[in-house]
Parts: structure tokens; C-alpha cells; sequence
């Protein structure tokens, strides 16, 4: 299932999107009440031409794993980690697709990271990873959008990863996925800039949901982010920025300077 939030005529809905979404006729049915356990629906439905996509989920937190690519760890200088390292992002960074992410004026350089995304689907503590599944509603496309010169001055990343618009999340949460190999592709512009494959992660999805799950109690709607590829770079206001994981979609967020 395609589990997806929408601002339609009639309000702000989580809705299943059904049908041909590259055909352009899908539709979005309207979920009763959020999409935790076996959803209801109300009945009512909408094209998904005439409504607008927002964020898929509104989550408690966002937790991030870094440098789980040994590539990206290559090119930001150093080796992947052995034990995943971790960091939060706050909801307040979240945005939905076609919502402009901002470059502050405070910073020199602002870089995309498309990634996968794990959404919780229950409460859970201590979670086993060969368990995981079954505290994982389904994944979505992030881009982990950083400060990278803010990053680098500080050493720790909360003020070079937490602005406002810095965690695009969308187009919607896929329930039906096997994460093990899929293709990450991030483009600039039209022109592709990252690409990789899920199956090259130092730390796969079972192992990520264990180790944070040690630390913190994840939620329903919790999100986890689990690292970029190599290919990071800067993007500038007036670009377009495309991360598309197979299986999912295309999450796409225009640039621009924060005013």
C-alpha cells in the first residue's frame, strides 16, 4: 500500500494512493483517522491531480545514521564507522514534495543527500533486528539536506542539519517493500549526481532499527534515515533537487534562498 497525506479541497487527509501514478490516474482514498494497524476509509476519494502532497507522516523525531556508505565515508575523508553513529534532526525540519528547501543566509554551502527512509509503525524499545519488520510501517525518500560548512566548523551536526526545510520527506510511504537492494539515485537539475544501491550499506535496516532502538524509544511515525551514497554537493537557489528510491518514487524539492 501507498500510504500518503494530502491537502485536498475537503482538508488535510492521510489517504491510500491507488491506481497508475505514472499513468495519472490515481487516486487517493481518505484513510479514517492515521495509518497505524489496518486502516479504514471513509468513503471519500480524490484524484491524485487534484490534490496536493505533503510530508507523509509528521514525525516525533528523525533520527539519522551517518557515513553508512563506505564511499560517502571515503569522500568525506575517512573510513565508515564500525558501530553506526547517530543524530536527530528535529520534525520542524520536515517538508513535503515541491516545498522549496532554504539555504540560510549563514551558510556558504548547502548539500543534498538522497537517502531511504525507515517509518516507524508502532512503539518499540530494544527491538531485535532480525525483528525489524515488524516494527517498520514502510519507507519513504529523504534527502537529508545539510550546511556542510556548518557541519564542519562545529564538529557535532544539530545546527548544519536542523534548519527549517532540511528533511524533504515523500511522495508517500510504501508498506509493501523489501529494502535490502534497491537503487538511490539523486539528481540535480535533470543531471544524476548520486547513485547507489541499498544493498551497499554498512549497516543494513535490521542492524540500524536495533542499535537506535537501544538507545531511545522509537514511536509510531518515527522516521529513520539510513545515511547517503557518495556524490554529495552543493545546490544553489533556482535548482531543482530529485531523489528517487526504486520501489518508492521521486521526492522533488525546489531551491531557494532563505529570506
Amino acid at each position: 500500500m501507498r500510504l500518503g497525506r494530502i491537502a485536498s479541497p475537503d482538508g488535510v487527509a492521510f489517504v491510500s494512493v491507488e491506481g497508475d501514478v505514472e499513468g495519472g490516474d490515481a487516486r487517493c482514498r481518505e484513510i479514517a483517522e492515521h495509518p497505524f494497524g489496518v486502516p479504514t476509509f471513509t468513503g471519500r476519494s480524490w484524484p491524485l491531480s487534484d490534490v496536493r502532497l505533503l510530508a507523509p507522516i509528521l514525525a516525533s523525531k528523525v533520527v539519522c545514521i551517518g557515513k553508512n556508505y563506505a564511499a560517502h565515508a571515503a569522500e568525506m575523508g575517512g573510513t565508515a564507522p564500525e558501530d553506526p553513529v547517530i543524530f536527530i534532526k528535529p520534525n520542524t525540519s520536515i517538508i513535503g514534495p515541491r516545498v522549496a528547501i532554504a539555504r540560510p543566509a549563514s551558510s556558504q554551502r548547502v548539500d543534498y543527500e538522497g537517502e531511504l527512509a525507515i517509518v516507524i509503525g508502532r512503539p518499540c524499545r530494544d527491538v531485535a533486528a532480525r525483528d525489524a519488520a515488524g516494527a517498520i510501517l514502510g519507507y519513504t525518500v529523504a534527502n537529508d539536506v545539510t550546511a556542510r560548512d556548518q557541519q564542519q566548523a562545529d564538529g557535532q551536526w544539530t545546527r548544519g542539519k536542523g534548519y527549517d526545510t532540511f528533511c524533504p520527506l515523500g511522495p508517500w510511504i510504501e508498506t509493501e517493500l523489501d529494502p535490502a537492494d534497491l537503487e538511490i539515485r539523486t539528481e540535480l537539475d535533470g543531471k544524476v549526481v548520486q547513485r547507489s544501491r541499498t544493498s551497499l550499506m554498512v549497516h543494513d535496516i535490521g542492524a540500524i532499527v536495533e542499535w537506535i532502538s537501544a538507545v531511545m524509544t522509537l514511536l509510531p511515525g518515527d522516521v529513520i534515515l539510513t545515511g547517503t551514497p557518495e556524490g554529495i554537493g552543493p545546490m544553489v537557489a533556482g535548482q531543482e533537487v530529485s531523489v528517487s528510491v526504486e520501489g518508492i518514487g521521486t521526492l522533488t524539492n525546489p531551491v531557494a534562498d532563505r529570506g
